[in-house]
């Protein structure tokens, strides 16, 4: 009688732990939404490369030259960002991690976390920012994270704050909807509008508006960062 209690104990146990990595699992590489496709294969890097220099200067790279720094940066990129079950994970090390494809006008959603003191963002044809960091982090309140993630950050003439703070508590899951159609940006954190239908201002050549397309990409600043979820929809 003991032995067929253990058993079927043990039996509920293996069923349980089962249906929690299925759960996890279904998190970390859920479908996309239709009509969109996925940037991440929640199994390793493919579609993805490093970083070199920013559009500026890779404009001004011969083909021999951007095609060089290029197999430099995969090589440094794979040392610091890696896939740990079905999840982007950066070491804090290195660089960014940057779309091997460029983007116009798209929609994207993506699931962030970071930790204590996290500060990162994500690039639009590879212009800085839609920012992501820790809001609590006092050393950050003068620089606006007590507003909230989610706003074009480097902007100077058009809003850079975002309309209400949407974080999630650091060390949990975060999801963005981002919609960009010409120099305008959308942004939902969390199923709430932070930004609504903002200029983002070329970071890189102030005098010219924002490139016509260009690389996504994870941006750090010397933290662990996780990404997840990544799915994009290019938009006639």
């Amino acid at each position: 009688m003991q032995r067929r209690w253990f058993s079927s104990s043990l039996m509920l146990f293996s069923t349980i732990m089962l249906t929690h990595l299925c759960v996890t699992n279904n998190l970390a590489q859920a479908e996309p939404p239709e009509g969109f496709v996925s940037l991440f294969n929640g199994k390793d890097l493919t579609g993805w490369k490093g970083l070199v220099g920013n559009p500026k200067s890779r404009a001004e790279m011969s083909p021999e030259e951007l095609a060089a720094a290029q197999e430099k940066a995969d090589e440094e990129m794979r040392a610091h960002w890696s896939v740990v079950d079905g999840e982007l994970v950066f070491d804090g090390k290195g660089k960014s991690l940057c779309t091997a494809k460029d983007y116009g006008d798209f929609e994207m959603y993506v699931d962030w976390k970071i930790l204590e003191g996290g500060d990162s963002g994500i690039y639009l044809r590879g212009t800085p920012q839609v920012q992501i960091w820790d809001t609590e982090f006092k050393a950050y309140e003068k620089h606006g994270a007590d507003k909230g993630s989610g706003s074009l950050w480097n902007n100077k003439d058009n809003p850079r704050f975002p309309l209400v703070k949407a974080d999630n508590p650091v060390g949990e899951w975060n999801t963005f909807s981002i919609k960009m159609v010409g120099e305008k940006v959308t942004i939902k954190l969390n199923d709430q509008l932070v930004t609504d239908n903002v200029v983002l201002e070329n970071f890189w050549e102030r005098d010219k508006p924002i490139y016509p397309t260009g690389q996504i990409e994870l941006q750090n600043h010397g933290n662990t960062l996780w990404f997840r979820n990544i799915s994009i929809k290019e938009l006639d």
